[in-house]
């Protein structure tokens, strides 16, 4: 009798002690995605938002206008962005060249949050895979979180 209590209790023990494996989720105020499985690919309407504020960023760093670019950022890039920000923009983007949108998509940050996100390339290299990429990163009300040229190197 005392060897079944004992087995008993031991098998009990390990019962009560086993934990379930939770399943969290992020929960998120900026996401505009609720069903995860959803398209992440951007409408046409929302395409021509951002696209439209890009390049008015793009024509305002060409003359070096701070103030119509910065109306154009969100608060948080405004609290971010210094003058060696721009200049290094300024550096590494070519602003006499016309751009090609090449990837729309929403790009997850690590708080479970999905920003509007498009990729350009400047419409004159013709390469399978570009030299210079140029990804944009929007509010949903069209105002720019980040601008980030990138030189794609082999």
């Amino acid at each position: 009798m005392k060897k079944i209590f004992l087995i008993l209790s031991v098998l009990s023990v390990q019962f009560f002690l086993s934990q379930k494996k939770a399943n969290p989720k992020a929960e998120s105020k900026n996401n505009p995605i609720e069903n995860t499985k959803a398209s992440l690919s951007l409408s046409k309407e929302e395409i021509d938002l951002y696209n439209g504020k890009f390049l008015k960023f793009i024509a305002a760093l060409k003359i070096s206008d701070r103030a119509a670019m910065e109306a154009l950022l969100s608060e948080e890039a405004k609290a971010k962005v210094t003058d060696v920000v721009y200049k290094k923009l300024s550096e590494d983007i070519d602003t006499n060249k016309t751009f090609k949108i090449i990837k729309t998509a929403y790009k997850p940050t690590i708080e479970g949050d999905h920003f509007p996100m498009i990729q350009y390339k400047y419409s004159d290299d013709k390469a399978v895979e570009p030299k210079v990429i140029i990804t944009a990163v929007f509010e949903t009300d069209g105002k720019i979180l980040g601008i980030r040229p990138y030189k794609v190197t082999k």
